[in-house]
């Protein structure tokens, strides 16, 4: 017998990923909303759409399923991940100052270095995993912080409650993109963020096949910003990525379930591999962030970084003999992928900078899909067993 009263207050977020709430088509009964793929809306409806540039159902449904599995008042989504990037960036004016972590992701700094430095746009970058820097927040004054934890491709995790607190003493806002881990492993807001941006085409999305990207806040000003920001700038998705993601979104749980399983595993299974001099995953013991991440992060996530003791060109032959790894940008689907950063994801970025870095010729960054893990584990030791 069931209950006569439903009781549940709080759904499980596996839940909250498959029950969208409003379709936009109640009247018909269907069970995943339809593509709205109109251009214009005639004036007056209930729902108050003028022009797709501005507002999609869509893009409603997908922004509400992303603010429930991150417990955000407001989402607003964009054509990909550096048009989330594009928007946030493009609040400040000239004179501003930015304040980054000095790994980020290539084409954000590229974003920064080729396209708004032009703008009079002041950037700045610093090793947050140092203590001492975060403390150089109040003498710096930046009018932004810009953070990835973990860091793309060396995996640095940020003490994100600490700089936040720091920030937010000076009213400093506080971006952290959260694509490695999304709102399942760790939610920056929770920890002091003011926005937290993430690539809906990688995790969220899952399948590799549209791009998206979204940011998260609760705070109206800057929810009124990215509103702004995607029609005024021609940010938004489509329609139809934005469909294929409120798709894909459902299976998010069962998805970083499986991949962030797998990972941990092959992070342990290669420690000790005569090839590999070094094997980055945060949930292993041996990272210098590892306590951190276990008090912030939920599960050490499915993307794993390994230091080769191989040149480039068997780096190269490496990662063009595995089976079930395509050497290919992108990450987070259920396809496992591997990406030679200093000349895929970071090669915008100078040699000297990622010689700093560490990013070199023998680094490699693996993305876990759902394949079997005793596959993927096998496909990499064969490979690895050629050298």
């Amino acid at each position: 017998m069931g209950n006569k009263e439903n009781n549940i207050e709080k759904p499980g977020v596996k839940t909250l990923s498959i029950h969208h709430g409003k379709t936009f088509a109640e009247e018909t009964g269907c069970v995943m909303p339809p593509i709205f793929s109109t251009s214009t809306f005639k004036h007056g409806n209930k729902d108050n759409f003028d022009y797709t540039r501005s507002g999609n159902p869509n893009f409603r449904i997908l922004e509400n399923i992303l603010k429930l599995i991150e417990e955000s008042k407001y989402c607003t989504v964009f054509g990909s991940g550096i048009s989330a990037v594009t928007a946030i960036s493009s609040t400040l004016k000239s004179g501003d100052k930015v304040l980054c972590e000095s790994n980020l992701y290539g084409c954000t700094v590229r974003m920064f270095e080729k396209v708004f430095k032009k703008f009079g746009l002041e950037v700045l970058y610093t090793d947050f995993t140092n203590e001492n820097n975060v403390k150089k927040i109040s003498k710096l004054e930046p009018n932004l912080i810009w953070l990835e934890s973990p860091t793309n491709p060396l995996l640095k995790v940020l003490d994100i409650k600490a700089i936040c607190d720091e920030a937010n003493k000076l009213e400093i806002p506080v971006v952290v993109d959260n694509t490695f881990s999304t709102a399942l492993i760790q939610k920056p807001l929770d920890l002091g963020a003011t926005l937290s941006l993430v690539s809906t085409t990688k995790f969220i999305n899952g399948h590799s096949d549209a791009l998206g990207g979204a940011v998260l806040t609760n705070n109206e000003e800057w929810n009124s910003k990215m509103l702004f920001s995607q029609k005024a700038l021609g940010l938004q998705p489509s329609p139809f990525d934005s469909w294929l993601i409120t798709r894909g979104v459902k299976t998010l749980p069962l998805r970083i379930e499986q991949q962030t399983k797998s990972a941990e595993f092959i992070s342990e299974e290669l420690g000790n591999h005569k090839i590999i001099s070094k094997v980055i995953y945060p949930f292993n013991q041996e990272h210098p962030q590892f306590n951190l991440a276990k008090s912030q992060m939920k599960s050490g996530g499915s993307m794993i970084t390994l230091k080769l003791n191989l040149n480039k060109e068997d780096t190269f032959k490496f990662c063009k003999s595995l089976k079930y790894f395509s050497l290919a940008e992108s990450l987070g689907g259920v396809e496992s992928l591997i990406c030679h950063p200093a000349t895929m994801t970071h090669a915008s970025v100078d040699d000297k900078t990622k010689n700093l870095l560490g990013i070199d010729d023998a680094l490699i960054r693996l993305s876990i899909g759902c394949e079997d893990t005793d596959d993927l584990i096998s496909d990499i030791l064969f490979a690895l067993n050629k050298f």
